[in-house]
């Protein structure tokens, strides 16, 4: 935990810096605004939107953490390893609030959580041997989600109309469509790798 926590500079960063501390702040908040949506019951009162807000606020602290990394030279080892899971605790959660309260299907949930952390957990697996980064589609794949999620957690139809649910299950089709195919794409991309390694010996 020794190094640098906030200040720039070329001296190793602690791992316990403030861009790693943001990280696992939004880590922590995942059960908070569950707990929020389940503490609602689907009712559509004042905690569904503090739970909506929570997330939103959460999901953008990714690109603050990341600013504050390069920034100021705090770029660890445990934070390339935390802050994508991160994100995808935060969106894995913010789904299964919604199917819990009857808002979407479980099945797209479960599809959306085995694409994510398979993949993840395969990408792991592939470090020993090749890095595979994440692709155009992977990256849209990212904020489309976050966009998609947000909306379904706060009742904007509530305030605007039902037209609003229409654009949710709009986003919400193009982040399961996205999720599927950015992952079947980085299996193929991690599959030619491996075989162009293999046949250059």
């Amino acid at each position: 935990m020794r190094g640098r926590v906030v200040s720039p500079g070329e001296t190793p960063a602690s791992m316990g810096n403030i861009a790693n501390i943001i990280t696992v702040v939004r880590i922590l908040l995942a059960p908070v605004f569950v707990w929020l949506m389940v503490l609602d019951g689907g009712e559509l009162g004042v905690w569904r939107w503090v739970a909506g807000f929570l997330f939103i606020l959460s999901i953008t602290t990714d690109s603050v953490d990341g600013f504050l990394a390069r920034r100021n030279n705090l770029v660890t080892d445990f934070g390339k390893l935390v802050d994508p899971i991160a994100d995808k605790i935060l969106v894995g959660a913010a789904l299964v609030a919604l199917s819990i309260v009857g808002e979407l299907w479980w099945w797209v949930t479960i599809v959306i959580l085995v694409r994510e952390f398979g993949i993840t957990i395969f990408r792991f697996l592939m470090l020993r041997d090749h890095v595979i980064p994440a692709g155009f589609l992977g990256k849209l794949k990212t904020v489309v989600q976050s966009v998609a999620v947000s909306f379904a957690l706060v009742p904007l139809w509530t305030v605007l109309g039902d037209w609003v649910l229409w654009v949710n299950w709009v986003l919400m089709g193009a982040a399961l469509v996205l999720t599927v195919v950015s992952g079947v794409q980085y299996l193929w991309d991690a599959w030619r790798v491996t075989r162009a390694a293999r046949k250059a010996g």
